[in-house]
Formats: structure tokens, C-alpha cells, sequence
């Protein structure tokens, strides 16, 4: 067989490197050939593009797009000039035990080429591409005497088709919000809106952004490494389709802490990430994120995931005491749910010695606790408590000794409201600390994770989404619940893990099940959100009248979901119209299907995993809101039909082997 030219050049580029005396630019592909990166120098700037062969045909995704850093002692975005570029292979293996697969095994091809700038100082781009997926961050070399530095401005850019529709949520404006938290990730998406839309609030959109290629595909941009060792980043508005990164605002945190990341040399850069693709299995399947970042610190704690019961979501303040907390406890024990969170005010409403006794009667049931925390101390207004511990090195460590004491198996920390890296550096210390004590951690009025998964061992959830909350707060987001659910299987949580919160079981959103807002998606809907939701611990919004409430199979079914899979394959969908999604978890699927639509939606989907097989079917019933389950047979060939009502949804979970 003939090579391509992209083979041939990739060939010819392994045996002999680039050099300025030869050409200024670097082409590499993917081991299948289908995803296509170049990389150049114009008039001294660093530039590339990325395109997508399909049909035979090569189609540009990601348009001349600028790359470049400037420092606090040397310009690398122009001026440049090319030494040399390298390209190798690169066989990626690693478990990933807390996110939606837990093997990962592939190739892929590195390129780096190095620059020196007008003043003889060094920088190289190094680029991974798989298939896909393309990922590349910039690499300092200690310049002489100089051993630090700090960015003062990333230029990398990433510029759309101008056929190109968006799916982005803004960055709001800091220091706003429930006492002075924001930013925190919450903010309402937009869907199909033109390239070029201005952002809301004039602060661009936060990570991940998805993009529409018109007919021709699809580009997910986001980034990972992210850790102490530089600030988060997001997309500033565009400019003639280009979007380029931007750093924290200087407000953020009350104004502490500065902008610029800075980090000793040598040292790199987070990756910029682009996923790329003619339809959406690879963005909804990617993991680009965890792929190319290592574990932070190894664990001598084997920390196990798992479900849990809330009764903040849906009784609130009130429900923090202790006579109520036994009843979410003994909830917990008899779904055989491993966790309870019990949320802000414990310290008060119930009391640290009488704590003591509450957790005693929870490992008696077999039920491990986790225990809210503000982060924080000088940077907001809260005053939920605890306050000012986890902000405190010497006040955390304290605490942390007297949870690992008491037997916690957790904490979730609330209210960050900032991407700076000073902000950064307290979700890594957080994280340390509390491994050092055995204890698992969440975060919530927090930032997007990027690739956290796989580098702290104990980390087990992030919220950064507009989450099951503000259905409690507003039924406005009650209305618009199916909507914002058909987004995140493709954009907020592909990306990472969300702990959403979710599946509702009382229709109205209040202790008595009788007054509140109101919840509009059918039951179905609300089971299927376990399966489409991914977050290594999953605190559900159930509350114990459900237990005798509802129908058994709906509880059954609570019963059994895990949180944990093997594996995601994504069927059939569209971002905020629909979504059909198949997870495993050791041998069983679960196929999970939902319908944002004002219509009911009739599809025919392809199920391999199922063909030939026994599942149980939970729908809505003739009428579209009776709850049913009955046990199919899926053919031979696989296909299936489901019937989705408007807010509705499906389930097909094995039976057997």
C-alpha cells in the first residue's frame, strides 16, 4: 500500500530532524491518520492548525491558531526561530479507578520542536496527538542564571470555522454572587449559538468549549495538569472566531493573589487540549484529560467510592441535626449505600462531641460519613461553618487528625471562588493533607477539575456545573432540567467528574414532598441521570418517604446503580436535545436514555453489547409518565427501539450474563 503524504513526511521527519537550514515547519498524524496536526513559524510567530481526514477528504477543525508565551524575562512570541523538531511514539497504559473507564490503552505521536527567541532564549512546544485528540504545552529550560519565571501572557489561541456554531457557558464576573463566591463554574450555557457570540458578562467562557463544525464535525478545547504549579485558565471572547486563553481576573479571591502563574525552571505549562472528530462518540468518550498527567503523590489509603444520601438537597438548613441525620444514616444502611453527607452547620446544629456519637452510630450501620467545610477564610463572605479551617495549614491538619480519629471517611469543601494560582494551590494542599489522614475529598462552588482524577488518589468529585441546587432554589432551573442534562454528558462531563447530585424522587422539592418548586422530568428521567451523571461518589437526592413512596422497582434500581464503570460508549445524541449513552460496570451494561425535547422522540439505536440479550426495560409507560418496567429481549443485530417522551427517559440494564 502507498503511504500518505502525512505518513511519508512523518517517516521522513523520524529520521531526520527539522532545522531551520531545511524548513520552519512540522507535520504529524495520529497512528490511524485521521487526525492532522501542523505546526510553523510565519515572520518569526509560532503558529498551528488542526484538521480531520474523513471520506478521504481532509477537513480543517482548528484554523491558523497562534501559540506563544511571554515571560517576565524573555518574549516567545516572536522573533523566533526554529532549531530543530523531534518526533517519536508513545504507548500510553495506565488504570483509571475513579472515572468513566478504568483501563486505558493506546498510541499515540509526540512532536517538539524548539525556538529561540531575538536574546538566544529557549523554549520547545511539545505536541501529543492521538487519535482524536491532540494536546501540547510549552517547556522552559532554566535560561543561564535565571531559575524562575512568570508568565505574563499566553497567546495560544484556538480559532473556529467561521461556519462554526458554539456551545459554551460564560465565565461570570468575580467577587458576585452568594456572598462574594463567584466565579464557581454555574453559570447557563448557550447551544448553537453563532462563533463570535459575546460572552454574558465580557469575561469569556469557561472550560471545556464545544464547537460545531458545521456539517462536518465537532472540536471540544479545553485543558489538564492544571495543579500548584500554575493558575486555570479559560477562553477569553473571539475575535474573528479566535478564542485565546486567558487568565484569572484580578478581583478574584477578594484581589489575593497574583494573575500571572509562575513556576521554577525548567517547568512546563498545563496542556491545551483539542479533541476533534466527524461525529461525537470520540468527544463524549475522550480521555484526553487523564492521559498525559501522572499521580501527584502516591496513597497508602485504598479510598472506596460509592453512593450516598443528602439531606441538605432536599429538606436544607433545617435537616442539620442530629435526629435527622440518623434518619438519612439508616436510609443509607437500608439502600446499602456506603456514605452520608452531612452538610454546613454540623458543627453547631449538632456539635463536635455529639458528633462523635453520630458517627458511632453510622459505622454500626455500616455507613461511612462525610463532613461539609467552607474553604474559606479572607477571600468571601460565608459564614456557613465550619469556617476558617480548611484555608488554615496549621487549623486543617489539626482537624484533619480529629476526623481521621473519629473514623470520617470524607469531607466536601464549598466555596472557592477563584482560579488563581494561589487558589490552586489550596485544592492541592487540601488534597495532601487530607490523604495524609485517610479522608477523600470534594469540592463544591469550585473550579473545573483537569485531570484530578488521576492526580490526587483521594480526590472524588468536583461540582463546576449548575447543579441539582438551584432546582431546589428556583424552578426555573426545575424547567430547564432537561436541557442542561442533554449538555453534560457532552461538554462538562467528559471532561471530568460531576458531582451533580441529582435524581429527584419527590415531585416537589421540599421536606414534606407538598410545597417548593416542582420537578417536571418523569421518574425514568430522574433513575437515568444516575447512569448518565458520572462522579466516583454520588449523593442522591433521595429522602426517606421515597422508600415507601415510590414504585419498589424504582428503589431496586437506586439499590443497584454504581458509580464506578469499565467503560462509556456513547449511541446517539445531540447537545441539549438528547442523549443516549451505554455504560458498563464489570459485566452489566446500562444503557441510559434522555429527551430534552417538547416532543416525544421515537429512536431506533444500535446496542451491540446487548444484542442476543436479556435486560430489564424501565420507560414511562403508554401515557409517558407511568413509571414501568418489563423484561426484554434485545435481538440479534442489536437494534432497539425507545420511546422518549418530552423530560422522559429510558433504561436497558443486562440481565445476566
Amino acid at each position: 500500500m502507498k503511504p500518505s503524504f502525512f505518513t511519508s513526511l512523518l517517516i521522513a521527519v523520524a529520521a531526520m530532524p527539522v532545522t531551520a537550514a531545511t524548513i520552519a515547519q512540522s507535520d504529524i498524524t495520529s497512528p490511524d491518520g485521521k487526525t492532522c496536526l501542523k505546526v510553523w513559524l510565519a515572520d518569526g510567530q509560532p503558529y498551528y492548525s488542526a484538521s480531520y481526514v474523513a471520506d478521504g477528504k481532509q477537513i480543517g477543525m482548528v484554523e491558523q491558531s497562534p501559540l506563544g508565551l511571554i515571560t517576565d524575562f524573555g518574549d516567545f512570541t516572536r522573533g523566533l526561530t526554529w532549531i530543530d523538531a523531534d518526533t517519536s511514539t508513545m504507548h500510553i497504559a495506565y488504570d483509571l479507578t475513579h472515572s468513566k473507564t478504568s483501563r486505558v490503552e493506546k498510541d499515540a505521536r509526540q512532536l517538539t520542536i524548539s525556538l529561540v527567541n531575538t536574546d538566544n532564549q529557549k523554549i520547545s512546544i511539545e505536541f501529543i496527538v492521538e487519535d482524536n485528540n491532540i494536546a501540547f504545552r510549552y517547556n522552559l529550560p532554566r535560561q543561564g542564571e535565571t531559575g524562575s519565571s512568570r508568565i505574563m501572557k499566553e497567546t495560544t489561541g484556538f480559532s473556529l470555522p467561521t461556519r462554526a456554531t458554539t456551545f459554551l457557558t460564560p465565565q461570570s464576573d468575580a467577587m458576585t454572587g452568594w456572598k462574594r463566591t463567584k466565579p464557581s463554574y454555574e453559570e447557563e450555557y448557550i447551544a448553537d449559538a453563532p462563533i463570535g457570540t459575546p460572552s454574558q458578562y465580557g469575561n469569556g467562557y469557561t472550560f471545556p468549549a464545544l464547537f460545531r463544525i458545521g456539517d462536518d464535525g465537532w472540536v471540544l478545547v479545553s485543558e489538564t495538569g492544571v495543579d500548584s504549579r500554575y493558575c486555570a485558565s479559560h477562553l477569553s471572547d473571539a475575535t474573528d472566531g479566535l478564542y485565546t486563553i486567558a487568565f484569572p481576573m484580578p478581583e478574584e479571591n477578594n484581589g489575593n493573589g497574583t494573575v500571572e502563574p509562575a513556576f521554577a525552571l525548567p517547568g512546563s505549562t498545563p496542556w491545551r487540549t483539542i479533541t476533534i472528530a466527524p461525529d461525537l462518540a470520540p468527544i463524549v468518550e475522550t480521555t484526553i484529560p487523564w492521559d498525559l498527567v501522572t499521580p501527584r503523590f502516591e496513597s497508602q489509603t485504598d479510598y472506596k467510592p460509592g453512593r450516598g444520601t443528602w439531606s441538605w438537597i432536599v429538606w436544607q438548613d433545617g435537616s442539620i441535626n442530629y435526629d435527622d441525620q440518623v434518619r438519612f444514616i439508616d436510609m443509607a444502611s437500608a439502600m446499602g449505600y456506603e456514605y452520608t453527607l452531612i452538610d454546613n452547620w454540623w458543627d453547631r446544629n449538632i456539635g463536635r462531641e455529639r458528633m462523635a456519637q453520630l458517627i458511632d452510630y453510622a459505622r454500626g450501620k455500616g455507613v461511612g460519613l462525610i463532613l461539609w467545610y467552607s474553604s474559606s477564610g479572607y477571600w468571601n463572605d460565608i459564614e456557613q461553618s465550619p469556617i476558617n479551617i480548611m484555608c488554615d495549614p496549621i487549623a486543617r491538619k489539626q482537624e484533619m487528625k480529629w476526623l481521621q480519629q473519629l473514623g470520617v471517611k470524607g469531607i466536601k469543601v464549598d466555596f472557592f471562588g477563584g482560579d488563581k494560582q494561589e487558589t490552586m494551590r489550596l485544592y492541592e494542599a487540601i488534597l495532601s493533607d487530607a490523604d495524609d489522614h485517610g479522608l477523600m475529598v470534594i469540592f463544591h462552588g469550585c473550579t473545573l477539575p483537569r485531570g484530578w482524577e488521576r492526580m490526587y488518589p483521594n480526590y472524588v468529585g468536583s461540582e463546576a456545573v449548575l447543579a441539582s441546587e438551584n432546582m431546589v432554589f428556583n424552578q426555573h432551573f426545575c424547567d430547564n432540567e432537561a436541557f442542561n442534562a442533554m449538555l453534560h454528558p457532552f461538554i462538562r462531563n467528559t471532561v471530568g467528574c460531576m458531582e451533580f447530585g441529582g435524581t429527584f424522587l419527590n415531585k416537589r422539592l421540599n421536606r414534606n414532598n407538598d410545597g417548593g418548586t416542582t420537578r417536571i422530568s418523569t421518574d425514568i428521567f430522574e433513575l437515568a441521570t444516575a447512569v448518565i451523571f458520572q462522579n466516583p461518589v454520588q449523593n442522591f437526592a433521595l429522602t426517606p418517604n421515597n422508600l415507601v413512596e415510590q414504585p419498589r422497582f424504582e428503589i431496586d434500581f437506586m439499590k443497584q446503580v454504581p458509580t464506578g464503570w469499565n467503560e462509556v460508549r456513547f449511541i446517539d445524541g445531540y447537545p441539549g436535545k438528547y442523549v443516549v449513552l451505554a455504560r458498563r460496570h464489570g459485566q452489566d451494561w446500562y444503557v441510559a436514555a434522555l429527551n430534552a425535547q417538547k416532543t416525544t422522540l421515537k429512536l431506533t439505536v444500535e446496542l451491540p453489547m446487548l444484542a442476543g440479550k436479556r435486560a430489564a426495560y424501565y420507560h414511562d409507560g403508554k401515557d409517558g409518565n407511568t413509571p414501568t418496567l418489563e423484561e426484554v429481549k434485545v435481538n440479534t443485530s442489536g437494534k432497539f427501539t425507545i420511546t422518549l417522551p418530552p423530560n422522559g427517559g429510558t433504561i436497558l440494564k443486562t440481565i445476566g450474563n
